[in-house]
Order: structure tokens, then sequence, then C-alpha cells
């Protein structure tokens, strides 16, 4: 009898002590990971478009006025004198070679056979740079709150000053890197898309909730809405209590033209990877997302948190 009440005394034990660590663990995979996330842009090649001149011109391209068959360009009877009648020999030639040099840099000056741009074949780079840094640096987090609230993510312009303010933002608190990560490739435009958007919902797959996003120029904020507003003012400042243990803050680009970042393994190669993609030009940034975690008050982002979710961060 005392052999069954032990017996069924020890059973609950372990039973309880199991329902204990299956909560603890569900409370953990469960906690709060808030995101914040500022991008824009796109992949699209841009149109070939021109106007045809006035005087018209063989298939709406580009004619001198003034020459030739038809009113208009450098025609078949302008050279015939040259190869056609008893001009023959070397000299024809070359004042053939000569006039078609011509006429191929006026049609380049004109647009003709450029696009100015980039097409779906041309080459893109795709490039990520990933920081984790010590929760002590808690100027970050209000200064990317900030630019995800003020910043014109609408524009060219307004996109490369996002990317030079983030990168700028972790230059500022080398002290607090202790992880890092980078990934560079070149691909056509078809892949360099695909690949920014598997990198960035990757990234965002992590979040359990984007509290705050800057999208096109769309501000989601999610603390704004709990009070009823939809101004620009909210999400600054995080609570002074204990945010965690870490912030990962991830910057995506698509550019045109190589962007090689090196392998992140000590806080130079940090700095030069960070240096590199915050000087983008306008011209060259086709696309950026700008994500941080955690982004809300009270969320944390523990060292299990760290290990589960970014594996591939190397200690810097």
């Amino acid at each position: 009898m005392i052999f069954k009440r032990e017996f069924w005394f020890k059973s609950i034990v372990a039973l309880g002590l199991v329902g204990v660590l299956v909560l603890g663990n569900a409370s953990t995979a469960m906690a709060a990971r808030s995101g914040g996330r500022i991008g824009g842009g796109s992949f699209r090649a841009p149109s070939r478009s021109y106007s045809t001149p006035r005087g018209g011109g063989y298939g709406g391209g580009y004619r001198s006025p003034g020459y030739g068959y038809g009113g208009g360009g450098f025609g078949f009877p302008f050279l015939l004198p040259f190869i056609g009648f008893g001009g023959g020999g070397l000299f024809s030639v070359l004042i053939f070679f000569a006039i078609a040099s011509f006429l191929v840099r006026s049609f380049r000056s004109a647009g003709i056979g450029e696009d100015g741009g980039y097409t779906s074949s041309s080459k893109v780079s795709v490039a990520q740079v990933q920081v984790g840094l010590l929760a002590n640096a808690r100027e970050l987090q209000p200064e990317l709150n900030r630019l995800a609230l003020t910043a014109d993510t609408s524009s060219a312009t307004g996109r490369a000053t996002v990317v030079q303010e983030a990168t700028l933002a972790l230059l500022r608190h080398p002290e607090y890197w202790v992880y890092g990560s980078t990934d560079s490739q070149k691909a056509s435009l078809d892949a360099a898309e695909a690949k920014f958007n598997q990198l960035a919902l990757t990234e965002r797959s992590k979040f359990s909730e984007e509290t705050l996003s800057n999208i096109n120029n769309v501000i989601d904020n999610e603390e704004q809405k709990a009070l009823g507003g939809n101004s620009k003012e909210g999400a600054i400042q995080l609570r002074e209590g204990d945010n965690g243990e870490y912030i990962v803050a991830t910057v995506i680009v698509g550019a045109t033209d190589n962007l090689n970042l090196p392998k992140i393994n000590n806080p130079d190669d940090m700095r030069q990877a960070l240096q590199q993609i915050g000087s983008i030009g306008s011209d060259r940034l086709l696309a950026v997302e700008i994500l941080w975690t955690p982004q809300a008050d009270g969320d944390t982002l523990s060292s299990d948190d760290i290990l589960a979710y970014y594996p591939n961060l190397k200690l810097v």
C-alpha cells in the first residue's frame, strides 16, 4: 500500500515537472519578438522610350534633317557616290566606315539603342549586412524608430538617405558589436529580385509582429493605433527598463554594378561592410529593406533567440 502511494506521488511530481518544462518552453517560444521595418524601391527595369523628332525617320528613329532619302537621315543615296559609282577602292571604304562611325555616335547621343539604365538581362547585386549588438546600445532603437517615422522611402534620394542614416547609426556603436554576418551576390534582374525578397522574408518571419514599418512612405505604427492616433510622433522613446540582452539590425539592398562585401571576422570587417553598403548612391540603389528587433516597449531578444533564429551570425 505504501509502495503504491509512493509510486503515485512520484508519478504526479514527474508529470508536474514535465508540465512546467513544457509550459516554460512554450512561454519562451511565445515571447514577443517585435520588429521594425523600413523599405522601398523596385527591381523593375525602366522602359525604353523616346520621342520621335520632327521630320520623321525610319522606324521612328533619329534622322538628321536635310540629308538623303525621304527628307531625313543619312540614307543610301548619300553613300551611293562613294560605293556605287566608281568610288571603289580603299579610300571609299575608309570614307564609308568614317560615316558609319559618325552615324553610330549620333544615334547614341540621341538615345537610340541605349537604355540609359538597365534591362532584365542586366546584372544586379543583392547584399545583406547583419549586426548583433548588446542591448546596452539603447540609443540605436530610438534612432531607427525615428528614421522609420520620418524617412521618405518613396524616392530614390530618400531611400539612399535611409541606408546612409541606418548604417551610420550602427557605425556609432562599435563598442556594442557582438555578432555580424554579410551576404552578397550578383545575378540577373529577375533572379536578384527573388533573392532580395527571400532575404527580406526570412528576416521578417523571425518577428512575431511588425510593430513599426515605413514601406514606400506608408507608415504603420501599432503604438499609435493603440492610442487612436495617426501622427509621426509615437514610438520614439523606449522604456528604460530591461529590454533584453541583444538587438539585431539587418540592412538589405539591391544595387546596380558590383557590391562585394567582406566576410565578418573582426570589427574592421564589420566597419568596412557597413561603410560600403552605406555609401551606395541613389543612382545605383534599386531597393532597400532595413529591419531590427526588438522594436516595441518591453520586448526582449535573448541569447537563446540569437542561437535559434540567427545561426548565421558570427562573433565579431
